[in-house]
């Protein structure tokens, strides 16, 4: 602590400024109506540096902070207005004065501006000059992200504007890794950078943007600065450190007007993961949710991925990273445009993990098993491939047809070593080689001003084959292997499972738009969702001697041979109406739902008819300020792995066994949000609420097995002997579940002075059966947090905040466990001595339960940085992980028990990077 001591000294003593004063005052039209959103910047006529500037209020209102005693060439500006130039020279006091502009022919566009708009504004379209949010510290597009108002990147790499997350990012109009930010955000070089424009109410399909929904949309268009224009330009780093550390980070851009070129390659051990398995299973290649999406119907084919476990905050006691990503772009002509990409990512991480887990109690106060604690040593290795390719053709404007091809392939495995103070040495494998191939095409149509018809069809191919081998040793608290009808005559067990799950879906609507007036129009739907899945599985013992040893004494069976058929055909209306500030949009669709599951020699099948109404409002008290509310209804169904009614292993102490006759769910869903983006004081007000009733919700019954005790009552006085092996089964309960959140959060900029406050709230109820008695089971989460910092340009910059999550998990028996996590944290960006650039993230943990502290534990990551004024050589050196923290901590909670772990990660290292800027 004594270091950031020192750096908030440092950085608060050398903000030293001149003085300052306000210009405030009113920009008008010539018949006296406020103009919101006009451009009103300082430029000083001795340095001929643009000092301040300032955007009016919805009431024409516009304030700058500026030099006094000095000379300045005000300018104010907006769109279809002559622009206005008035010298102004400051003293000691604030100047208030209004101005008026008058209305020209001619646009913004074409007049000609002899300084660059730090901010401009045009319809939907925010454009910030990137350098203007510069403090001298940045090095990729995420770092001046942050410093642009209203915008943000999440702790997943992801950008957001206005609490919403971006849905594309472009460079120069083109398609950069179309379905993610994150790869945008941490990779593309910030001195490339000249204006950023954030595209609200975005639409792909331009003849859809005035008939659909397109407010929470937006996108980011990055505009290149000249000289990266037609030339290659990126960078390449390697480095390396102490215990055998290193790095390879080349990546290379190249934009043309008709084709572009982007190439990222990442190698390392040092800790940086450019891409997770998360990531891979977010990362949506651009494909919407299918034609069926906002019917009503929710039906998802998951992965069926085992639980590999999951890094925390992308921290190991190990990573070996590869990574490498194509991105193109071409243009065969002006009205036909390709694209595509090519992404591999290969990681190979070691985990270290302490686990505590305690069962809940029943309303009795007895627990169903003893808790438990573990210590798991695991290693992963996955290759990951993701590949798109895309086509658009516009061959005028009443004609749009695109065409993609989404595949993924990827190789996964896991393997560890467990204790359980239960179940003693445990093994477990897990591996599969799943692949998926999504086709989507999309057909837009305008007969004329009031009629548009759009067909689109989307059909997925999808494989998974889990595999899942498990070895034991002999123990009292094994009881899977009477259930299983195990040979117990062996020295160990060693179980094995085998499942494969083949999906074939397709989803098609035709759509269709009649515009009934300026600020109304109706739509007409008619789609169907037809999906085929194949699920089989076995379960088999190794013996000894290596040989195969089938289950067939087991007390079900354990060999599923499964067909399920999912069929959803439905008619939908919409109507959406204008009326002053408020859009109004009900809706209703009305489905045939055919259901069949056909396994050990008979068919299940289920038919019905369902209404499902949709109501949407949305009030626009402002430019950027609006309240919108949302009700929907939805029809939850079960993919094939909840009907197989054969033993499947969820892991080495549990069994699940599907139910056939499951029907679907109802979901009550509810939200409202608000959002007040202030371009006048750059402040950021969000606010939401949702709330969500499911009824009929699929939720699982579990039997904890337990066995007569032979030393009762002898030398024991338990009658029976607890384990923690169980075995779980899926049924519609006839208990209501529910779950609550609600978040909020300010953001101001004062100055040069960035504040923001935050808290969410999250509550969930839902119901299981454990042991034949209903399990009520509620979670209380909240978190806060605080943040103040510098964004100064000529100057070192700080940034102090404090983080506090709040969770609690309730008991069946009425109980409840609480754990608390603080979090200060301080992040200080300085640039000095004509090219020295020096970074540092520093943050304290204290996690903690009711009673006392379980872990504190610090991190602290530092760089230093040199490059010489117009050099393209670049030296850093940076630490990681300084106070050598060894392990971290988090919590969680399901059905059964509340667990808290510790989890190790990689100690502390120095590294040497050389970068090459192109």
């Amino acid at each position: 602590m004594r270091f950031f001591a020192i750096a908030v000294l440092f950085a608060a003593t050398s903000t030293v400024s001149a003085q300052k004063i306000t210009l405030s005052g009113i920009v008008t039209d010539s018949v006296n109506n406020p103009l919101d959103m006009a451009n009103v910047v300082a430029i000083n006529q001795d340095t001929k540096i643009l000092d301040g500037f300032g955007i009016t209020s919805v009431k024409g209102m516009y304030k700058i902070n500026v030099n006094a005693n000095a000379n300045y060439s005000l300018k104010i500006s907006y769109l279809g207005y002559k622009t206005r130039e008035v010298l102004i020279q400051t003293k000691d006091a604030d100047i208030t004065a209004n101005y008026i502009l008058a209305e020209e022919a001619q646009s913004l566009d074409g007049v000609e501006i002899t300084y660059e708009m730090p901010v401009t504004i045009k319809g939907d379209t925010i454009e910030y000059n990137a350098d203007s949010f510069k403090t001298g510290t940045e090095k990729k597009l995420e770092d001046v992200l942050k410093n642009l108002p209203g915008v943000e990147v999440n702790d997943d790499g992801e950008i957001e504007v206005e609490g919403k997350t971006v849905g594309k990012v472009m460079v120069e109009g083109k398609d950069f890794f179309d379905g993610d930010s994150k790869l945008a955000s941490k990779n593309i070089p910030s001195n490339a950078l000249d204006k950023i424009q954030i595209l609200k109410n975005f639409s792909e399909v331009t003849q859809l943007s005035g008939v659909s929904n397109n407010q929470d949309s937006y996108a980011i268009n990055i505009k290149l600065k000249e000289g990266k224009k037609n030339f290659w330009f990126g960078e390449v780093t390697a480095g390396g450190g102490n215990d055998e550390r290193f790095i390879a980070h080349p990546k290379l851009f190249y934009y043309h007007p008709e084709y572009s070129i982007n190439l990222i390659t990442n190698f390392n051990n040092i800790g940086e993961v450019p891409f997770t398995r998360r990531d891979y299973y977010r990362f949506t290649g651009g494909f919407r949710g299918g034609g069926s999406a906002g019917s009503g119907t929710s039906f998802n084919v998951g992965s069926s991925d085992m639980g590999f476990l999951t890094t925390q905050n992308n921290r190991a006691k190990d990573i070996n990273a590869r990574f490498g990503a194509a991105n193109f772009s071409f243009s065969p002509k002006k009205t036909w445009d390709l694209s595509g990409f090519a992404i591999y990512s290969g990681n190979s991480t070691d985990m270290q993990q302490n686990t505590f887990r305690q069962y809940k109690a029943r309303t009795d106060g007895s627990q169903p098993s003893p808790d438990e604690s573990t210590e798991s040593v695991t290693a992963q290795k996955s290759d990951l491939g993701l590949l798109k390719l895309s086509s658009s053709y516009k061959p005028n404007a009443n004609n749009h047809f695109d065409y993609d091809i989404f595949g993924r392939i990827s190789t996964q495995k896991e393997d560890q070593d467990l204790f359980s103070t239960l179940t003693g040495d445990v093994t477990e494998i897990q591996k599969q080689n799943p692949y998926s191939i999504n086709q989507n095409a999309n057909y837009y149509y305008t007969l004329d001003a009031k009629n548009i018809f759009a067909v689109e069809a989307q059909y997925l191919i999808q494989e998974d084959d889990p595999f899942y081998n498990a070895s034991l040793s002999q123990s009292d608290q094994f009881r899977l292997d009477d259930v299983l009808g195990m040979d117990q005559s062996q020295t160990g067990f060693d179980v094995v499972q085998d499942k494969l799950i083949k999906t074939n879906k397709l989803d098609a609507k035709i759509d269709y738009w009649h515009i009934t007036g300026d600020k109304s129009n109706i739509k007409f739907t008619a789609g169907s969702l037809l999906s085929t899945q194949e699920f089989s599985s076995d379960i088999f013992q190794i013996l000894d001697n290596g040989n195969k040893f089938t289950l067939d004494g087991a007390i079900n069976d354990v060999a599923n041979d499964v067909k399920y058929n999912f069929n959803d055909l439905y008619l939908a209306f919409e109507y959406r109406l204008k009326a002053g500030i408020f859009t109004i949009t009900p809706g209703v669709s009305v489905h045939n739902y055919t259901t069949k599951n056909a396994q050990l020699g008979t068919t299940v099948k289920d038919e019905f008819v369902r209404l499902l109404p949709s109501f949407n409002t949305r009030v626009q008290l402002k430019k950027s300020e609006d309240i919108n509310f949302d009700y929907r209804l939805t029809n939850s169904f079960s993919d094939v792995s909840q009907f197989a009614a054969a033993f499947v292993m969820n892991n080495y102490n549990s069994l699940f066994q599907g139910n056939r006759d499951l029907e679907s769910a109802l979901s009550h869903n509810i939200s409202l949000r608000y959002n007040n983006f202030n371009m006048f004081n750059f402040s950021n007000i969000r606010g939401s609420v949702s709330y969500n009733k499911r009824v009929d919700q699929v939720r699982n019954i579990s039997d904890f097995l337990n066995y007569p005790n032979p030393d009762y009552p002898a030398t024991s006085d338990d009658e029976f002997i607890q384990t923690s092996n169980r075995i779980s089964s899926p049924f519609n309960s006839n208990f209501a579940d529910e779950t609550f959140s609600a978040n909020g959060s300010f953001e101001r900029t004062f100055g040069k002075i960035k504040a923001g406050l935050g808290a969410n709230l999250n509550y969930s109820k839902f119901n299981q059966i454990v042991d034949n008695e209903q399990a009520i089971n509620e979670s209380f989460s909240t978190s806060y947090n605080g943040s103040l910092g510098t964004r100064f340009q000529n100057a070192p910059n700080i940034e102090v905040g404090y983080n506090l999550s709040v969770n609690t998990y309730e008991q069946p028996s009425g109980s409840a466990i609480t754990y608390y996590t603080h979090r200060p944290n301080v992040k200080v960006d300085a640039a000095f001595l004509k090219g020295f650039i020096f970074n540092a993230d520093y943050s304290y943990y204290n996690y903690k339960n009711e009673v006392e502290s379980i872990n504190t534990y610090t991190f602290l990551d530092a760089s230093l940085g040199y490059q010489k004024k117009d050099s393209k050589w670049e030296y850093i050196v940076g630490v990681t992980n300084l106070f050598n923290t060894t392990s971290l901590n988090q919590d969680s909670d399901n059905a059964l028990f509340v667990s808290t772990s510790e989890y190790f990660i990689q100690p502390r290292y120095v590294t040497l990077k050389i970068r090459y800027n192109l």
